[in-house]
């Protein structure tokens, strides 16, 4: 009896969360045959923002012809191949299968995708913005190279479980990406820069912390959240207490998603990705756009790290840092924290350094990194990789020294804290 039950539930979940085919597919009038150079030319700028080669390009792989591997806690997912090749790409399909693919998150054949594939966003993408990106991809040369199967765990890898999914947390955006339901009284500036942030964008789904399903909390939307198996905390965008671009001025942050660089702190790990495929190519106008509608969102309560609480093992932890930063760090961050302009950042005052999450703290020194190398930027400073240097209770040392020195007043950072990094990096 019960197994009949839930077969009935999840029978009835599925049906319900069926894409409508015959209904709301047909509303949407099909894009002419034939594309020109300017139709080509748009949809190149709108894969850039979309940053669709990051994912569909395989390392050392053929330009979109798929086969990255995407971690997710559920396993991976494989990027497809959405070159023009008949077989094993999106040749066969038609303007509106790409159409259903973005708007639905439905393939060609019918069957749903994963949430990986970002369409839980995209559905805000216009019909004008998909046909211009459809015409665009049918431009490049095809490739031949074969899916990648997806090694999901069960049920997760099921369309049973997708069906479930869907209906419980995707609702299709309107047709024509208006966002005027969310921004009333904006200005035209502020619907194309909400516009480009929920759709082409997809800023939501790195920055917005996501529930045991994978799903975005779109009541928290930008607040921050980790990024699914990467151990990188994408800082809220509302809240100035986080490493946030909320506190920062308009000029700041076009300068930090153009250049990758500014004089407020450095695009590192997946944002120096995002930055480097992606936003260095926004025009002067979609960047100030983005970034106003940015500092139009309503601030939410600041979150600084817990303040620090003095005792005896913190001040000898604090005396082996200070060391440690004078042998390792002082010559480009300062006595002081100081920083070099466009070079070094500067330490004292830096929200990455106090802020409660210390995952990109500890990342950063562990594997240091570069800024994205930009036609603004081409040659940017590094951070040199200390992991084979410091062991963990060195490691915590110095990030407690940084986190409560030159004003500084963030909570201190045990060996037992680091420790438990190692083992979640270890899980993925």
């Amino acid at each position: 009896m019960v197994w009949a039950l839930l077969a009935v539930v999840v029978g009835w979940t599925v049906w319900h969360a069926l894409p409508r085919s015959a209904t709301e597919h047909a509303r949407v009038a099909p894009m002419q045959a034939t594309a020109d150079a300017t139709a080509v030319a748009r949809g190149a700028y709108l894969a850039r923002l979309g940053n669709c080669a990051l994912c569909h390009t395989a390392r050392g792989g053929v330009t979109y012809a798929g086969g990255r591997a995407i971690d997710t806690p559920f396993g991976a997912v494989f990027s497809s191949n959405i070159t023009p090749d008949r077989q094993h790409g999106i040749g066969a399909w038609s303007p509106d299968d790409f159409w259903r693919a973005l708007h639905w998150g439905e393939s060609r054949d019918g069957h749903w995708l994963t949430p990986a594939f970002p369409y839980t966003n995209f559905t805000h993408i216009t019909r004008g913005d998909a046909d211009a990106l459809y015409a665009y991809l049918m431009s490049l040369s095809p490739s031949s190279r074969a899916n990648t199967p997806h090694s999901l765990s069960w049920p997760y890898n099921t369309q049973a479980a997708l069906g479930v999914w869907r209906t419980l947390f995707f609702t299709p955006g309107n047709a024509d990406g208006n966002m005027a339901a969310t921004q009333p009284a904006a200005s035209q500036e502020l619907l194309r820069g909400a516009y480009l942030v929920q759709s082409l964008g997809h800023c939501s789904a790195c920055h917005t912390e996501r529930n045991a399903l994978g799903a975005i909390d779109e009541d928290h939307a930008l607040s921050g959240g980790m990024i699914p198996a990467q151990n990188w905390y994408a800082p809220s965008l509302r809240d100035t207490g986080q490493a946030s671009v909320a506190s920062w001025s308009e000029a700041e942050i076009v300068t930090l998603l153009q250049t990758g660089s500014s004089p407020r702190g450095n695009a590192l790990g997946p944002m120096a990705e995002v930055v480097l495929h992606s936003t260095q190519y926004l025009s002067d106008a979609d960047a100030r756009a983005m970034v106003r509608y940015l500092k139009s969102l309503p601030a939410v309560a600041a979150h600084d790290a817990a303040p620090l609480v003095q005792t005896a093992s913190v001040g000898t932890m604090v005396s082996l840092g200070a060391s440690l930063y004078d042998r390792h760090c002082a010559e480009c961050h300062g006595k002081q924290g100081q920083g070099i302009a466009k070079a070094y950042p500067a330490l004292a005052g830096n929200h990455t350094i106090t802020a409660r999450h210390i995952h990109n703290l500890v990342q950063m020194v562990w594997r240091g990194g570069f800024a994205p190398a930009t036609a603004a930027n081409p040659r940017p400073f590094g951070m040199p990789p200390f992991q084979q240097v410091l062991n963990d209770k060195e490691l915590a040392a110095v990030l407690t020294y940084v986190r409560t020195s030159w004003g500084n007043q963030a909570g201190p950072v045990s060996e037992f804290d680091i420790n438990q990094l190692h083992r979640l990096q270890a899980h993925f």
